[in-house]
């Protein structure tokens, strides 16, 4: 591994991490020398990088260090790729437009030889059944998750009973052949995840819930025994 691709390594690496990680940690899943890893460090803070800690301490990048996507890699690009694509078969019109836009993004300033590969990428995605949902309640459902508003649903069971329930969503899982909408559910007190095919109706209140969304989420996964990735 070149120095170049080594620096660009450990700040992806630190990048991955929110909390100060140990040099030794950091040298271990680099393969390289806790003093070299030093030397690393000192170098990407002469360039301008904001990594904050010391040795015995641990180390962590502050925001605002950013690096040009020419540095991909070539299995990085061929993940970009396949993940675009997914989006645009599962998710609704706006993520298709914006995956979309995303790879036309990167693919405009990397060299011609990477931008070759990201055209010519030959992971394919499969077709998918049609789904119930269409793409204005994925949207506004998404706008709601964003902006932590609840969610006023007509909803149906497995049975066909029609319920109306105000909703806390937090989350929006793609499968296969259905969506699902994870949220605290004020009828039942308690976590509930609902398929988007069988939401008839629903509007976004004006009120927020009244807890962060990262907090449903950390409990939920907590709860469902979810490994955080």
């Amino acid at each position: 591994m070149s120095r170049a691709e080594r620096l660009l390594a450990l700040i992806q690496l630190l990048h991955r991490h929110r909390y100060p990680v140990s040099g030794v940690a950091l040298a271990a899943e680099l393969k390289i020398s806790v003093r070299t890893l030093y030397r690393d460090i000192a170098a990407l803070q002469a360039q301008g990088a904001r990594i904050d800690g010391e040795p015995g301490v641990g180390y962590v990048l502050r925001p605002g260090f950013m690096l040009p996507p020419l540095m991909f890699s070539q299995d990085e690009l061929e993940a970009l790729v396949l993940g675009s694509r997914w989006v645009s078969e599962r998710a609704d019109a706006a993520l298709k437009a914006a995956a979309q836009n995303a790879i036309a993004k990167i693919a405009a300033v990397l060299p011609p030889d990477l931008r070759h590969a990201v055209d010519a990428s030959a992971l394919l995605i499969g077709p998918v059944a049609s789904i119930a949902a269409g793409d204005e309640e994925l949207t506004t459902i998404r706008q709601a998750i964003r902006s932590e508003r609840k969610l006023a649903i007509t909803y149906l069971d497995l049975k066909s009973h029609e319920t109306r329930r105000t909703i806390w969503p937090f989350a929006l899982g793609f499968f296969e052949r259905v969506r699902v909408v994870a949220a605290w559910c004020e009828l039942r007190q308690a976590f509930r995840n609902f398929r988007t095919d069988r939401i008839t109706a629903l509007s976004v209140e004006g009120t927020r819930y009244p807890r962060r969304r990262h907090a449903l989420m950390k409990e939920w996964r907590e709860r469902e025994g979810i490994e955080t990735r």
